[in-house]
């Protein structure tokens, strides 16, 4: 069984990597996106926020999915459906295409985060330890090489289809391949013990996970805030150049990965309450320096900052539903992953509005103060058993977290 474990432990490693691959491969060339079909500035709003609305779709319906099929199974057909669906983006002709591709991407990519986290919480349960956060560095790990292979293909004015097709090559049949390994860490076939099982609805597990929604939601609007306004923040306010305003994002990429490679010993000699009470500090500071930078490489401390800081939430988060109900840890996930959506899309728009109306700096004090409110929820992210449903396995939960004796 061991060896079963760390080969789905792999497997899955790789999932979350290729996923960070073709997201950021996607929203890096946006600007190249536009330029080929031609839309208008009005127009391409619409078609970004269709993304994550549909995504939100797709994991609602993960939710309803893993009740009669395996997660695994999920995640072995949406994560090929998205690498193609991003080589079709590249390739269509029309606004009409286009729309298509997106919206089949952006369900695609709902199912696929979904089922990806639901499987980290299951593997984390069977290994007794953390793990969750070094799933998420993979995936910030492709997210770098994304944006880099993006690079390239804008450096080379490469057409879209050219620069997609090479990594659809590659990441689609081993992720075919590797889905072979996809383990279900023993959570599945358990729902009908949790509090969502059959007569239950999910009034009781919404109220349940509001606390973790909210520190979800908060941490992807500081997220956005970053990839969305970071540029144009360091050029405009803080008075960088064009070629150093690239500078930020990058930095803010790798200190998240840095994060996570080494978070899951933090929850693991410390505990998951106090990673996130630190991490929402840490961000919290972030943002404040940012906001109050007198020039561009004080701000680029600040985002340094943020990535270390914003690393460790969602991970957590994540964790912490699947300790929260245990019995019926795939629909939990699933739920919070909808509100990964929600804070992408307020986070981008809010800091927009608030800097056209008031000031920049300003308006990076608003997602440090939703940060901060973390700190309030943080109980939420204790090891313990859980209230909402009893049993032996919720004690057994109360060890996933802070170590024990895992694979």
């Amino acid at each position: 069984m061991t060896d079963v474990l760390r080969r789905g432990r792999a497997s899955l490693a790789f999932a979350f990597f290729a996923q960070g691959v073709a997201f950021a491969l996607l929203v890096t060339r946006i600007p190249a996106i536009q330029d080929r079909y031609g839309m208008s500035d009005a127009v391409l709003p619409v078609f970004l926020a269709a993304v994550p609305i549909l995504a939100g779709v797709g994991s609602v319906a993960t939710e309803r999915l893993v009740r009669r099929i395996p997660a695994g199974r999920v995640l072995r057909w949406s994560q090929p459906v998205a690498l193609l669906t991003l080589l079709g983006v590249g390739a269509g002709d029309s606004l009409a295409e286009l729309a298509v591709a997106l919206g089949v991407f952006g369900v695609a990519v709902g199912a696929l985060d979904a089922s990806m986290n639901m499987l980290g919480v299951s593997l984390q349960r069977a290994y007794g330890r953390s793990i969750m956060l070094g799933f998420h560095a993979a995936y910030s790990l492709g997210g770098i090489l994304g944006a880099s292979l993006a690079w390239v293909g804008a450096h080379w004015d490469l057409a879209l289809w050219v620069s997609y097709l090479p990594v659809v090559a590659v990441l689609l049949p081993a992720v075919l391949v590797g889905s072979r390994w996809y383990v279900e860490g023993g959570a599945a076939g358990e729902s009908a013990a949790g509090p969502m099982g059959q007569g239950q609805g999910g009034q009781v597990v919404f109220r349940a996970l509001l606390p973790l929604c909210l520190v979800m939601t908060f941490a992807y609007i500081g997220d956005s805030t970053v990839s969305n306004w970071s540029a144009k923040y360091l050029q405009d306010v803080l008075g960088g150049s064009e070629q150093l305003s690239t500078v930020p994002y990058n930095v803010y990429m790798v200190t998240t990965l840095v994060g996570r490679a080494v978070g899951d010993l933090g929850v693991r000699r410390f505990g998951a309450v106090a990673v996130v009470r630190g991490g929402a500090v840490v961000a919290a500071g972030g943002f404040a320096v940012v906001a109050a930078a007198p020039g561009a490489w004080t701000g680029m401390l600040g985002f340094t900052l943020l990535g270390l800081g914003l690393c460790v939430l969602v991970p957590q988060t994540f964790a912490a539903a699947g300790r929260m109900f245990p019995g019926d840890s795939d629909a939990a996930v699933a739920r919070l992953n909808v509100f990964n959506y929600v804070g992408f899309l307020v986070g981008s728009p809010l800091v927009g509005a608030l800097g056209d109306a008031w000031s920049y700096r300003g308006a990076m004090l608003v997602p440090m103060v939703l940060v901060l409110v973390t700190l309030v929820y943080a109980r939420s992210f204790a090891a313990r058993p859980d209230r909402y449903g009893g049993g032996h396995e919720r004690a057994r939960a109360v060890d996933v977290g802070r170590g024990g004796d895992g694979v």
